[in-house]
């Protein structure tokens, strides 16, 4: 359970320093770019298979349609969603709609317990408040909310994998598969355009969203869903703008504002809530019941509480 949180923590955490790195990149074609960046990403962690001596796990049709989804919606679409809701209305609307991901994990996770739903709530209204409401449209809207099924698709498609292959194994086999979507992608919407030598800051914020971003927070977070599962492993998505507010005061971009501060408090003060759901669980585990459902208790020995 601590390993998980852990790893849940960092995973969100660092995909929120995305927003204030991509400011390093922006000049460069945008889809060329996600294509270099998950490139770079897939090097790296076909290198870790090999140095972990991880051989390729022959699938099943339905496990390789399993893993496209995931490629496709999780990785591909999600990054294109994003970009255009973007483009055409700014960052402020997705990452506001990208907030309700705790809640929509919870609910799609099954029965989330009241604990559980109350915590994504108020990681919800923090990462709302966190990331502002700004102006938006319907394009807008509606690529945004694309952008959150490719979310929850990236978590919800890959738990059936997670026992097969492993966090390392998911993360090479999709991201190598996204490589080719991208780079058509890009082709279609940006031509030959799409790729030109970057310069040195670009080089920089590529490799740093490929291997922190991408590779880091891809294992943390793919080896923290299934000790977590989806209700409470989605909680910790409510960090994604506290990331992003620490990049852009570490990085002089952006200082937080009191609104800010108090979204993220938010955010920290639902996952609190939402966990309390596990460890009072795992609290009431720990005595069987017999047939009548009573509870049966150690009794105490003497000189023991």
């Amino acid at each position: 359970m601590r390993n998980g949180v852990a790893g849940a923590t960092a995973a969100m955490f660092l995909v929120g320093t995305l927003a204030g790195v991509s400011g390093l990149v922006n000049a460069y074609p945008v889809y060329g770019g996600q294509a270099v960046r998950y490139l770079l990403a897939a090097v790296v962690l076909v290198a870790v298979t090999r140095v972990m001596k991880l051989r390729f796990v022959r699938l099943t049709g339905r496990e390789w349609l399993l893993l496209g989804a995931l490629t496709t919606v999780g990785l591909v679409i999600f990054n294109v969603a994003v970009i255009e809701s973007t483009r055409v209305a700014g960052p402020a609307l997705v990452g506001t709609v990208l907030g309700t991901v705790p809640l929509a994990l919870a609910i799609a996770g099954g029965r989330p317990a009241p604990r559980l739903l109350a915590g994504s709530v108020v990681v919800v209204a923090g990462a709302t408040l966190a990331t502002g409401l700004g102006s938006g449209n319907l394009p807008g809207l509606l690529w945004a909310l694309v952008a959150l099924v490719g979310e929850v698709g990236f978590s919800l498609l890959a738990l059936p994998l997670l026992p097969k292959l492993g966090a390392i194994r998911v993360s090479t086999y999709s991201t190598v598969l996204a490589v080719p979507l991208l780079a058509v992608t890009g082709f279609v919407q940006e031509g030959t355009g799409m790729l030109r030598m970057p310069t040195l800051a670009e080089s920089l914020g590529f490799g740093y969203l490929a291997v922190v971003v991408t590779v880091g927070a891809f294992l943390l977070w793919y080896t923290s869903l299934p000790k977590l599962g989806p209700g409470r492993a989605g909680l910790f998505a409510g960090l994604i703008p506290v990331g992003a507010i620490s990049t852009g005061l570490v990085l002089g971009i952006a200082t937080p504002s009191r609104y800010d501060l108090l979204g993220a408090g938010l955010v920290i003060i639902g996952i609190l809530i939402g966990l309390t759901t596990a460890r009072r669980t795992a609290r009431e585990s720990a005595y069987p019941t017999d047939h009548a459902g009573l509870r049966l208790h150690r009794s105490a020995s003497p000189g023991r509480r």
